[in-house]
């Protein structure tokens, strides 16, 4: 979802699944590595990694020789480290051994990758051992991992320095259930134990993509940091809450108590949203591939992922036949996708090509426009019962407007978008888009197209304005959040 999403890593649709593992490594694995966030090996690691990070440069060599010395040494206090740890994760062996043969090969520049000579210390390759850790292949509530790599972190640092992080799953009883009809064996919830600085930051995604590698490959997982998600979640929506005096439902208000149902929710809010990336009447060139396009069509795309979840929450949440412990968080995915779109999304970020902020913006005017949300005597309110059919009614637009877009050329489809989008939001009085494409950016190629937007297509609303001046300090309040704060 939104700027956490794992929509372009999973570059091939669920090709060799692995089955769920509770094997006996498994289970020794979340008794053992109980408490090792504070084990001496691990701070050892933690600061022999952000060490290192002062020397790296973007790409995450090291190129001043000078520097080299130090860095091997950080290099074997890591190594040492990991193979002290290892132990304590006997489902990530293969993995924790070859990631100590990568860092040695960086070192040595043996690695076939290397810049600066004899020396090591070239441009990163952790390909081996990224293709070891298959953390999908153990979804044990509880379960940890030790993961070390050269890695940007997304919404975080863009360089690929070394950093380290402690992992736990999170795998409730409930998803079991729903993971049976919500097939996504790619997805990995997980929560912070402890992490180096590179995810000290608004980052809440463990991707492969980001990792330093020789080669790109099938990815087969992508981790999601629920508890930092929840953690952000329930500090803004109360205080936003607060600010639009807002009447909580009951259920909804207990999220902003209790930090374990929040993570919950959103474990099945990103399982299903995750894998609508890949399903549905696409376009001919899939959201999850990079490529430039106006930005508000990332917007529609996470959107429409959102809206799915919600969906399918309203008929779970409506089926006899699901679990009680299913219905419950169902209602809660509806909640969640309304308050964090509407609340958290709108306003956080800067206003440049702001695709997730535009995605809440929408949401909120639909809602209001389709008189199911008001903002009145300075009080908002939702006519909950309601609720539902509009936010739908939403989800089915933008499915409709991907059903269209297949027999369309894509400059078409862009149009077409724009025009759905301009029904319920303003642009930006300055919009070209919004005064018409002259003749020649029409007939030119797409990038005349993406070039006419505007950083700020779709400017704040009064409301969101106003909003975002009391918010502010909140939402920065939020960065290196976990579930422990």
């Amino acid at each position: 979802m939104s700027n956490y999403v794992a929509e372009s890593h999973i570059s091939e649709a669920l090709i060799g699944e692995p089955e769920v593992v509770e094997d006996a490594a498994a289970v020794a694995g979340i008794s053992l590595a109980a408490d090792v966030e504070s084990n001496p090996a691990w701070l050892r690691l933690k600061a022999a990694a952000t060490a290192m990070q002062v020397v790296q440069v973007k790409d995450g060599s090291i190129p001043e020789a000078s520097d080299h010395t130090d860095a091997a040494a950080q290099v074997e206090t890591i190594t040492s480290a990991i193979e002290e740890l290892a132990p304590l994760f006997p489902h990530d062996s293969a993995y924790l051994k070859v990631v100590v043969t990568d860092f040695k090969r960086w070192a040595a520049g043996t690695d076939g990758t290397d810049t600066n000579g004899a020396s090591g210390f070239g441009v990163p390759d952790f390909y081996d051992s990224l293709m070891a850790f298959q953390p999908q292949q153990s979804r044990a509530d509880g379960i940890r991992h030790l993961v070390v790599f050269p890695m940007y972190t997304q919404n975080g640092s863009t360089n690929r320095l070394v950093e380290a992080v402690l992992v736990e799953v999170i795998w409730p009883e409930f998803i079991v259930e729903l993971e049976e009809e919500y097939t996504n064996k790619l997805f990995v919830p997980i929560r912070f134990l402890d992490f180096t600085p590179g995810y000290d930051t608004n980052s809440a995604v463990l991707f492969p993509e980001t990792v330093a590698m020789r080669e790109i490959p099938t990815f087969t997982w992508g981790a999601i940091f629920s508890d930092r998600e929840a953690a952000r979640f329930r500090r803004v929506v109360r205080a936003a809450a607060e600010i639009t005096r807002i009447e909580l439902p009951e259920d909804a208000a207990a999220l902003l108590d209790d930090q374990s149902l929040a993570e919950e929710m959103f474990v099945m809010w990103d399982l299903i949203h995750d894998r609508t990336h890949m399903r549905g009447d696409l376009p001919f060139d899939p959201f999850m591939i990079k490529q430039r396009m106006p930005f508000f069509l990332y917007s529609l795309e996470e959107l429409r992922c959102d809206l799915t979840a919600f969906r399918e929450s309203v008929t779970i949440e409506r089926d006899e036949n699901a679990s009680p412990e299913a219905r419950k968080h169902a209602k809660l995915v509806q909640y969640g996708v309304i308050f964090d779109r509407i609340f958290r999304f709108a306003i956080t970020g800067t206003r440049v090509r702001n695709y997730d902020g535009l995605g809440g913006q929408l949401l909120f005017a639909w809602m209001h426009q389709h008189h199911v949300l008001h903002w009145t005597d300075t009080k908002l309110t939702i006519d909950w019962d309601g609720v539902p059919e509009v936010v739908i009614a939403l989800g089915a637009q933008i499915d409709d407007l991907y059903w269209r877009s297949i027999d369309r050329p894509k400059k078409a489809h862009w149009l077409a978008a724009y025009e759905m989008l301009t029904q319920t939001l303003t642009p930006n009085p300055a919009s070209n888009w919004a005064r018409g494409l002259s003749d020649d950016v029409l007939a030119g190629a797409p990038k005349g197209y993406t070039d006419e937007v505007l950083d700020d297509e779709f400017p704040l609303s009064m409301f969101f304005e106003a909003l975002d001046k009391k918010m502010k300090t909140v939402i920065e309040s939020t960065v290196g959040i976990t579930g422990r704060d």
